[in-house]
């Protein structure tokens, strides 16, 4: 699991890919962000950007898990798999 600050930092360079500063703080009420200069971004914009970020990490992983199923069932029964599907069981 992601901390806070890492998660902060990930979602203000996902916004503003220039940005160079730092976040410090292991609590979101304790955390400070350095600007280093940069266009600050707010606090409920980055939280809406991490929350973003989080749901196309899930929905990334939901249709991996979709695939590797989807092929598990069509090896089984003998049938053609898509290359999707496919690259799933490639090692």
């Amino acid at each position: 699991m992601k901390s806070i600050g890492m998660k902060y930092c990930e979602a203000i360079k996902n916004i503003n890919p220039s940005w160079s500063g730092s976040v410090s703080g292991n609590t979101e009420d304790e955390l400070v962000i350095e600007w280093n200069g940069e266009t600050e971004i707010s606090k409920s914009d980055i939280q809406a950007k991490i929350t973003e970020m989080e749901t196309a990490e899930a929905n990334s992983i939901t249709e991996k898990e979709n695939l590797k199923a989807s092929a598990k069932a069509k090896l089984i029964a003998g049938e053609a798999l898509t290359e999707d599907e496919a690259n799933t069981v490639v090692l």
